[in-house]
């Protein structure tokens, strides 16, 4: 492992880039702020060049997506380019969060979806944002669909996967703290079946923590409750397993692996493990991320600053 980074300087400056989805995609940003202007011809160059990183392809397409008027700069860009998959890719993605804003139509949305799938169809972005759309409006018949077809097409895939999770932990919510609940079972399984560098290694901690999100907003947030949670045989064995696999193969490459450290670094501090949150805290620097910071019903800045504070020494 390399060593950590020097500690975090000046806060203010660095905390006003918290909760940026681009998170360390520096070229990402650059691009980003030429496209909100309606100048496309970069994220033109950078989705060309991002090949079939699917992976990366998906999160640069989500951020751009998310952005103000992307739905009327990518449809300017189709316009020029009438055969362009990136393009295609691009605005099918817009109108999903054009879609979730219910300031668009799901159908609308999905129908975008599938042209852009026609057009490459070894692309496993339409079907993401098929699998977003289908969270907020489909059946389970429906996500459960669409989470097979990206995973046809890059098993591996980090966004789907997380959203499958997060998906199965909002089951059967009256059960409470079952060991035995389906989301441990997919995410163990998703993990086992990746190869040992991937970062899926870390799965098994998300799904702990997306079903404390649900136990919490069903049951109430009890210290109690808390406690049981995260301190269990099951949940120990899925942190410690994690956080070696991150000192092991620590994935810098990976375009969402602040994700992940997000993930653990409030693992970590749940299970009353400060010293370990801290050595993550180092390595997310501001690349802080709303999830799972905001579980259940918490301000995420205010939640991930105190947090940080209190792993570091510093409150």
């Amino acid at each position: 492992m390399s060593p950590p980074p020097p500690p975090l300087g000046r806060a203010r400056k660095r905390d006003a880039q918290l909760f940026d989805p681009a998170l360390c995609d520096i070229e990402l940003v650059d691009v980003r702020a030429q496209f909100t202007q309606g100048r496309w011809a970069k994220a033109r160059s950078l989705l060309a060049g991002t090949g079939d990183d699917w992976d990366r392809r998906g999160h640069r397409v989500v951020v751009l997506a998310e952005t103000p008027a992307a739905i009327a700069w990518a449809r300017e860009w189709l316009l020029a380019e009438p055969d362009s998959a990136d393009a295609a890719t691009l605005l099918a993605c817009a109108a999903v969060f054009t879609a979730l804003r219910r300031k668009g139509t799901p159908e609308e949305a999905e129908e975008a979806c599938r042209r852009a799938a026609a057009l490459l169809p070894a692309d496993p972005t339409p079907w993401l944002g098929l699998l977003m759309l289908s969270r907020a409006f489909g059946t389970e018949e429906e996500f459960s669909r669409h989470f097979d077809q990206v995973r046809a097409r890059h098993r591996e895939h980090h966004h789907a996967h997380h959203l499958m999770v997060a998906k199965l932990a909002e089951h059967t919510p009256a059960s409470g703290h079952d060991p035995l609940h389906e989301v441990y079972d997919f995410a163990a399984w998703a993990a086992e079946e990746s190869p040992a560098d991937s970062p899926l290694a870390v799965l098994p901690v998300i799904a702990h923590a997306e079903r404390y999100r649900v136990l919490a907003a069903t049951h109430g947030r009890t210290p109690d409750g808390a406690t049981a949670h995260w301190s269990s045989r099951r949940a120990r064995q899925v942190l410690r397993s994690a956080f070696d696999w991150w000192l092991e193969w620590e994935r810098e490459d990976h375009p969402r692996n602040r994700v992940d450290l997000n993930f653990l670094a409030h693992a970590k501090l749940c299970e009353g493990r400060p010293a370990e949150a801290a050595a993550l805290f180092h390595r997310i620097g501001s690349h802080a991320t709303r999830a799972p910071w905001s579980y259940p019903d918490l301000d995420p800045h205010k939640a991930f600053l105190a947090a940080r504070s209190a792993a570091l020494g510093t409150a």
